[in-house]
């Protein structure tokens, strides 16, 4: 058998031409579209750089060779690839003959360093009284989700929340591929895994979150709800799993409820949507919404929480507890925006207090103070 030392430097020295950006810390994403045309994102920002691969093949080469590490097969009849390097990036590749002009390569690099919500408050990602609000929420035991689109820092923000979870809690985690990075000691870590080239082998999410709920977690964290197991999620969170935390892809606060909506759909738990929705009402409290800005600044958009389901308008009921209100573009180029408390009442309060815990004083007293503003753009 190969070591394992051996393979990762194979696997960096096939990758050559796109090594240095591999090392830069700035560099959050690097795209390669066939050989002859890369592009990075720095801070949010794209920009094609000057670097190639030889030929085709040669990227072909890499892509098997990444493979092979991996453990997983990739030819035209298994066109797209998913795995991580030996630093821990996630890979996603597409070959002909599903890409005609490729291959394809996305790289989404992860800090080593895990951000944490004072850090997310120094970028100005959010305020220090929505990270304190956060605190509250998360030591409370909330059923929290944080949305958003590709790239807008949803696995970044759900590590920065890990912080707030009170220690001596046991916490699973499943995952798709393993990004997230808890700072806390007792965090058990489970991997989804398809099926080899037989077709056998496969452990889904929905296969690992069943077993989670039988190994005695405080909390469970899903990587990135996708599929059919949002329907278990959403029922783990109405029998007694408080704390739960997960992200999804969705672009503002109601659209997260519409798009559990769908995967719950997709389980093979035969529900109706009209009992579906109540249920999703009464698991997420919390929707967390992040978004890459026009400027490419990475920001919380909202803190929203959900407070019920009305059978007769067929809406759910939601209240901003924060949101981001924008001022146009400055003289640098970057979106002038602030981060507001709305000061709305928080229906789950009774239950911080269930833990010893009160929202933030200051929350309540900004209420005026957002009234005015609203008031005057008015």
């Amino acid at each position: 058998m190969i070591p394992a030392e051996i393979y990762e430097q194979t696997v960096l020295a096939f990758l050559a031409p796109v090594r240095p950006y591999l090392d830069d810390p700035s560099v959050s994403e690097i795209m390669i579209n066939g050989p002859n045309e890369i592009y990075i994102e720095r801070k949010g920002c794209l920009e094609k750089v000057p670097a190639k691969f030889s030929s085709k093949e040669s990227l072909l080469a890499a892509i098997r060779n990444l493979s092979q590490y991996v453990g997983k097969v990739v030819s035209e009849e298994n066109p797209i690839l998913e795995g991580r390097l030996p630093d821990g990036s996630r890979v996603e590749a597409v070959l002909p003959p599903a890409s005609p002009d490729g291959p394809h390569i996305a790289i989404r690099r992860f800090a080593k360093e895990t951000l944490t919500a004072k850090r997310l408050v120094d970028f100005g990602s959010m305020t220090p009284l929505a990270a304190q609000c956060l605190e509250a929420l998360v030591a409370g035991k909330t059923n929290l989700l944080v949305a958003g689109g590709t790239g807008s820092g949803k696995t970044s923000m759900l590590n920065a929340l890990s912080a707030f979870i009170p220690e001596g809690e046991r916490v699973v985690t499943i995952e798709d591929s393993r990004e997230v990075q808890f700072q806390r000691e007792h965090v058990v870590s489970f991997e989804a895994r398809p099926a080899d080239a037989r077709g056998k082998g496969a452990v889904s999410i929905r296969d690992l979150f069943r077993a989670t709920l039988r190994l005695r977690p405080d909390r469970v964290v899903v990587g990135e709800i996708r599929g059919g197991e949002a329907m278990d999620i959403v029922q783990a969170m109405t029998s007694g799993h408080g704390g739960c935390m997960g992200t999804l892809h969705a672009t503002y606060p109601r659209d997260t409820l519409t798009r559990l909506e769908t995967m719950c759909l997709m389980s093979s738990i035969d529900m109706p949507l009209h009992a579906i929705r109540p249920q999703i009402a009464s698991a997420v409290q919390i929707i967390l919404q992040c978004s890459r800005l026009a400027d490419g600044s990475r920001k919380v958009t909202h803190i929203t929480e959900v407070t019920g389901f009305d059978a007769d308008t067929g809406k759910y009921a939601i209240r901003d507890l924060f949101v981001r209100e924008y001022q146009g573009t400055g003289s640098d180029g970057k979106l002038a925006s602030t981060f507001e408390p709305t000061g709305a009442p928080l229906h789950c309060e009774e239950q911080l207090r269930e833990h010893g815990l009160e929202f933030p004083k200051e929350y309540a007293r900004a209420a005026p103070a957002h009234a005015r503003r609203k008031g005057a753009l008015q």
